[in-house]
């Protein structure tokens, strides 16, 4: 099955699934995001696949979402991708995509629902 890791190099949870991932014998896919970024269409499907809104999938740690008002009651899920696009760091990690299926692997041992 191939599997595709949606990785911050900078965060010890992606790490970690990332090694865990390797060690049961995948050879993943690794996006690292924060370089690659997002498209619109990406952030859809993989949200379609975790049956989940942009909201579920907001890093709300470190500040940003807040400073950017994105915390707010109202605001939209179409607002909230377009900032994800424009800031690849609001989107939580690391998300594991296999088949049809995607998790956010938070915590790390979530990765083994989709594989």
């Amino acid at each position: 099955m191939a599997v595709t890791v949606f990785h911050n190099p900078n965060c010890s949870t992606s790490r970690r699934v990332l090694e865990e991932i390797r060690a049961e014998g995948y050879a993943p896919e690794v996006v690292e995001y924060m370089k690659a970024g997002w498209t619109e269409a990406g952030l859809r499907d993989l949200l379609a696949r975790m049956n989940a809104s942009p909201r579920d999938v907001l890093r709300t740690r470190g500040g940003q979402a807040e400073e950017l008002g994105l915390l707010q009651d109202g605001v939209s899920d179409q607002a909230l991708l377009k900032a994800m696009i424009e800031h690849p760091v609001l989107v939580e990690r690391p998300i594991v995509k296999a088949g049809d299926r995607a998790v956010l692997a938070r915590p790390a041992e979530r990765w083994r629902e989709v594989v």
